[in-house]
C-alpha cells in the first residue's frame, strides 16, 4: 500500500474522535472539513458562546511531497503525538507551525 493511501485513514481517525468532545460552554460544536484531492485535514470549532459567534480552526493538517505538515494544532495535548502513537514516522512529520531556524531541534522532519 502506498504510504499516502496510509496516513490519509490514519489523520481521519485522530481527528474525528474530537468532534464528539462536548463543550462546558456556549453551544459550540467541533467539526471536521477533509479535502482528500488537495489532502487538507481540518478541525474547525464554531457555534455560540452566548452572544458571541465562534468560528476558528483546531487543527490543520497537509500532506505535502509525502510530508504530514502539522500546521496548526491548538489541541491540549497535541495530535502529533496521536500521529506518531498511530504509525507516521516522526521523520515523515514537518512541525509547520514551527520556523525552519526551530525545526532541526524538534525531532521532526524539516521539511
Amino acid at each position: 500500500m502506498d504510504t499516502l493511501d496510509t496516513y490519509r485513514p490514519i489523520i481521519k481517525d485522530v481527528l474525528v474522535p474530537y468532534t464528539e468532545i462536548p463543550y462546558s460552554h456556549g453551544d459550540i460544536q467541533c467539526k471536521t472539513v477533509f479535502d482528500s484531492e488537495n489532502d487538507s485535514y481540518l478541525l474547525i470549532t464554531l457555534g455560540w458562546d452566548g452572544v458571541k459567534r465562534i468560528h476558528g480552526c483546531l487543527v490543520h493538517i497537509d500532506i505535502i511531497d509525502g510530508k504530514v505538515w502539522v500546521q496548526r494544532d491548538d489541541t491540549e495535548d497535541g495530535v502529533t503525538y496521536e500521529l506518531v502513537a498511530a504509525g507516521i514516522p516522526k521523520d515523515k512529520i514537518v512541525l509547520g507551525f514551527h520556523p525552519a531556524n526551530v525545526r532541526p531541534h524538534t525531532g521532526y522532519a524539516v521539511a
